[in-house]
């Protein structure tokens, strides 16, 4: 009994000194879990509190500012740059690059060397036939890769099942892309196997977000069809009508730019975990919320960026393929240029999903603090 009782003592005084213990780490765990969702609470609420241009009620320019200030042009395109080649991401982006050619080269095809003959033909005789027979190589060259982007570039047209096949690499791809940026702003270690396996998931909720984009974009096809019809009736030959149009175009263009644009960072949005597809393009448009001219100036400097990736990287290599088939005759069916097209084509689409992310990321950061 004595035993018993020694014991049962020794029991209720661990258990005394225990709960103190116990207290202050509840109390903790308490305080903590308290704390995140009042700074989740916050940040849902400053994202659906925003309801602003949402009726017919006026705006002010003080409720609508909002405290942010985004990176500068040559500043974000250059952080894009280091993410890409910064270590051992050069390795795991070149990868998924050389992927996604090989995936393009057998399941839709590359543009035939003969189209890009037909090209070069079609523009010494078009520079003949206007007495600029003495046109100099570098301006070849450039008119050459004008013609080849403008009319298609990668091939001769795609087939309905081609199509296909390209809107599922590029979807994949971008959910690739995306999930890479994002673990290794956690700087954490993800291999490029592991990131086919898990990127894929938000495919669906993608493919929700790029109809609702195709639906916002019936202005831009409706001005697209109204000027042809203009141009073939001759309806902007009046200039009291050309201004009508001109109004109704603007118009237009504007009302989609303005939906584009928090669609297209939607399109990053959704693929976070557990993230629904109208849950992000609501969530997006309260983010791009008095910022969105900002971000279609950013929009417009990316353009001139591509463009001067294909300046760079393919005016050496039409040079090159001009010089190489006019002194060794064995090389004429080489596809030099075709391929070496569709690998800028495959970096450019990577260069600019990391480009949303990170300009996403830095919205979304501001937000969080």
């Amino acid at each position: 009994m004595a035993k018993k009782r020694s014991s049962h003592k020794s029991s209720q005084k661990a258990q005394s000194a225990d709960a103190p213990r116990a207290r202050r780490h509840g109390l903790r765990r308490f305080v903590v879990l308290v704390s995140t969702n009042v700074r989740k609470l916050h940040f849902c609420q400053t994202l659906s509190g925003n309801k602003l241009h949402k009726s017919f009620k006026r705006s002010y320019r003080e409720d609508y500012l909002r405290e942010f200030t985004p990176p500068g042009l040559l500043e974000h395109t250059f952080a894009t740059f280091r993410m890409l080649f910064k270590g051992h991401r050069f390795r795991t982006f070149g990868l998924l690059i050389l992927i996604m050619v090989i995936a393009n080269i057998f399941l839709i095809g590359l543009m035939s060397e003969q189209t890009y003959v037909t090209f070069q033909e079609t523009l010494d005789s078009t520079s003949s036939d206007i007495g600029a027979e003495n046109l100099n190589n570098f301006a070849k060259a450039s008119l050459l890769l004008v013609s080849t982007i403008a009319t298609g570039g990668l091939t001769g047209g795609f087939s309905d099942v081609e199509q296909v096949f390209v809107v599922i690499i590029f979807l994949v791809v971008w959910l690739v892309t995306i999930y890479l940026v994002r673990h290794f702003l956690a700087r954490k270690k993800v291999k490029l196997r592991d990131a086919f396996y898990n990127a894929c998931a938000p495919l669906i909720s993608t493919l929700i977000v790029l109809a609702v984009i195709f639906l916002q974009m019936i202005p831009i096809f409706i001005v697209i069809i109204t000027y042809s019809a203009a141009i073939s009736t001759e309806f902007l030959a009046t200039p009291f009508y050309a201004l009508v149009y001109f109004v109704f175009a603007s118009l237009m263009l504007i009302l989609s730019g303005y939906w584009l644009s928090s669609s297209l960072i939607a399109l990053v949005a959704v693929t976070a975990p557990g993230l629904r597809p109208f849950t992000a393009l609501s969530t997006a448009s309260d983010l791009m919320l008095g910022r969105r001219i900002k971000f279609i100036i950013r929009i417009i400097f990316l353009i001139f960026v591509v463009a001067f990736f294909f300046a760079i990287i393919m005016m050496p290599i039409i040079l090159l393929d001009m010089w190489l088939k006019s002194s060794f005759d064995w090389m004429t069916g080489i596809p030099i240029v075709p391929v070496f097209l569709l690998i800028t084509t495959c970096f450019s689409f990577v260069y600019v999903a990391t480009y949303f992310y990170l300009y996403y990321r830095r919205m979304l950061d501001y937000e969080e603090d």
